[in-house]
């Protein structure tokens, strides 16, 4: 979580010529929809126009190498940026589509808490969450606005970090190499191992696991002390899986309907 202060607005859209001046554009993406296993992670980033970033895309086309590098840059140069996350229970309780719009949700909310309060929210993709902020859903955005791409690498990076460190607990489901997809492999250690409680049991794949087998609970690790954490459950994150993200993220509950 980082902010500078800024004098100089910023553009709107990167992909609009008649772009309204805005002083805070907020690009947001997820990361993390598909897999089999691990929270679904989110990112809210300012830019700052002063200090522009080269190779900003996609997160989805840049190699691993790439995206750690562009990471660093972001986190360095925004003006403000914030990653959060929704928990597997999460993803269980209200499905992954409402726990994607969550996470994205306290993305903006870290950001803002931090002092850098959007004038305009850009999203990727079709839906937007529910934010305090005038918000609007950019399709392929994460490819045609440049502060949605720096929200995807920063939240792409920060769950696989945290999928990497899940290995350590877990290492014969082989999450340093699919990172929780759904890919031969890590479908052939479910048949054998069965599920972690860091799977996500309403997907079918987990489903099936868990009735040919019990839960695997795998080696006993301490639960990491995560900064900004205080009120999520003790549970919801256990394990190294939150090690290498632990301090950018605030857990934040859900909002009061």
């Amino acid at each position: 979580m980082a902010r500078r202060n800024a004098a100089t607005p910023q553009l709107g859209l990167d992909l609009a010529p008649d772009a309204r001046a805005i002083q805070y554009l907020c690009g947001v993406d997820e990361a993390g929809r598909g897999p089999l296993a691990g929270p679904v992670y989110a990112a809210a980033v300012v830019l700052d126009p002063k200090r522009p970033i080269r190779g900003l895309a996609d997160s989805k086309i840049l190699t691993a190498a790439k995206r750690e590098a562009l990471y660093e840059k972001i986190c360095e140069r925004a003006l403000g940026w914030h990653i959060a996350f929704a928990t597997v229970e999460e993803i269980d309780t209200i499905n992954i589509l409402h726990a994607s719009m969550l996470a994205m949700q306290r993305a903006v909310q870290g950001l803002a808490a931090s002092g850098v309060v959007p004038d305009l929210v850009q999203v990727d993709g079709n839906r937007c969450p529910q934010v305090a902020f005038p918000v609007e859903a950019i399709v392929k955005g994460d490819a045609l606005v440049k502060a949605i791409s720096a929200a995807s690498i920063l939240a792409k990076v920060a769950r696989d970090r945290a999928l990497m460190a899940l290995h350590s607990a877990y290492p014969q489901y082989g999450f340093d190499s699919h990172v929780g997809y759904g890919t031969p492999q890590h479908l052939a250690a479910l048949a054998e191992f069965g599920a972690t409680p860091h799977h996500r049991r309403s997907f079918a794949p987990v489903r099936e696991a868990l009735g040919q087998r019990p839960l695997f609970t795998g080696m006993a690790a301490a639960a990491p002390v995560i900064d900004d954490m205080a009120d999520a459950d003790a549970d919801a994150f256990a394990g190294a899986a939150a090690a290498e993200a632990a301090q950018h993220v605030t857990f934040l509950p859900p909002e009061a309907s």
